[in-house]
């Protein structure tokens, strides 16, 4: 863990250098040829991230939806020039000739086979969090980027964030004393679309869009966008959103994964629109301190909305809260609080993008690798096994499974719906 610390801290110094690096490089030689699986919304946002940083051309498209597909290819090409290829099927996009790099921003049940296939291909990858659907993905997608030697960067873009990135100097230089408690936050209004079953989009193919998870009646409230709610696409606010704030609090405490978790809550307001939790609590035994997530999505309006999303450190010498662009230290006693600016330029999603470009350059290291991102994947999967289960649970990092509890060990690993097979073998 240290060395993925060290590796984290270098990468991200050096991401404004890379962002110039990769400019120049777009003036200086051929551009680099990329694929984008799944161009809706934030797939067009990584797709744009890579030419705003430059040195790129998108050469192809692929995603389910023909509407998506035509209308990112067109904006890709008043962006570029030059219009993509576009493709319904990720296998036919990672055998364009010439391709170098894909960009993976699907559903999380459509991470774990075009990942592994691209690294199959040889391919360089960028794939968005959370890894994987389920552990046992993930550890086959660990797996098979070690085996590739690929270039592989793990979209988790506060990585790249000033604000966390100084906040955790001063932890891990001491100034906040020892660490006892962490709380973790993201208070939030979920917006509900239409819940009721009925024909998909005539430019959607649903069976394909659910691909080897469950196959579920179709409604706008599971569809685009809207899927991070539901089990069985998402698996909810905690490990959709939560995840990136559970990864800045490993990075910034220099740990791994937490040896117990438990976790309580429900669906208290969103009766028969979500399946996952509007209001959760959960409680993460890491070596250091505990971890205490919570969130609630049925309202935002918090008595002090200026820290209803971030990391609160509580130290014996000051408390620290870190968000995105800012950060604060209260110390004991009758100290004065101290709040810290600290946007980030560019915008942390277009730093994490060149840090991958720059490392595909250089074949140097990136912020986030497949191996650390399984560590902050896994720890919010435990986190809903817990719930799901209504049990604390205990996590053997070295052997990869729960001891003791044979029905939350289930939950490890999804079976795949027909034809797609899992690709986890162990």
């Amino acid at each position: 863990m240290a060395i993925e610390r060290r590796t984290f801290l270098k990468a991200a110094a050096g991401t404004l250098a890379a962002f110039g690096s990769a400019r120049g490089s777009e003036r200086a030689g051929p551009k680099r040829k990329l694929g984008l699986i799944g161009c809706g919304w934030y797939g067009m946002v990584d797709a744009k991230a890579a030419l705003e940083v430059g040195g790129v051309e998108i050469a192809a498209v692929c995603d389910v939806d023909s509407e998506h597909l035509e209308n990112s290819a067109a904006e890709i090409e008043k962006l570029q020039g030059a219009r993509p290829k576009g493709f319904k099927d990720y296998r036919e996009l990672i055998d364009v000739p010439g391709l170098e790099a894909v960009i993976i921003a699907t559903p999380p049940q459509w991470h774990a086979l075009p990942f592994i296939a691209a690294c199959a291909k040889g391919l360089d990858i960028y794939c968005e969090k959370p890894l994987a659907y389920d552990i046992r993905e993930g550890r086959a997608m660990v797996d098979a980027a070690r085996a590739s030697g690929r270039v592989i960067q793990i979209g988790f873009q506060r990585r790249q964030s000033e604000a966390f990135r100084q906040a955790g100097e001063f932890v891990r230089d001491g100034k906040a004393g020892e660490i006892v408690q962490v709380d973790v936050r993201i208070h939030y209004r979920a917006g509900m679309r239409d819940a009721k079953p009925q024909e998909p989009p005539a430019s959607l193919d649903w069976d394909l869009w659910c691909g080897p998870a469950p196959k579920l009646p179709y409604s706008p409230n599971i569809g685009h966008f809207a899927w991070r709610l539901e089990q069985a696409y998402g698996n909810g606010h905690l490990v959709d959103w939560g995840i990136h704030l559970i990864d800045a609090t490993r990075v910034i405490l220099g740990e791994s994964m937490p040896r117990a978790i438990q976790a309580v809550g429900g669906i208290y307001v969103f009766k028969g629109e979500i399946t996952t939790p509007d209001i959760l609590t959960a409680h993460f035994e890491f070596a250091r301190c505990p971890v205490i997530w919570s969130h609630r999505i049925w309202g935002a309006a918090e008595y002090a909305p200026e820290t209803s999303n971030g990391i609160f450190i509580r130290g014996t010498e000051a408390t620290v809260f870190a968000t995105d662009d800012r950060w604060i230290f209260i110390p004991r006693g009758k100290g004065e609080r101290r709040t810290i600016e600290a946007k980030t330029e560019p915008a942390a999603g277009v730093r994490h993008m060149a840090d991958f470009l720059e490392a595909v350059r250089t074949r140097g290291p990136v912020a986030c690798t497949p191996a650390d991102a399984f560590r902050s994947t896994a720890t919010v999967q435990l986190g809903m096994i817990a719930y799901r289960v209504g049990a604390r649970i205990i996590w053997d990092a070295e052997r990869e499974t729960i001891v003791g509890n044979p029905e939350a060990a289930k939950l490890l690993k999804r079976e795949y719906r027909a034809p797609w097979k899992h690709p986890y073998a162990g």
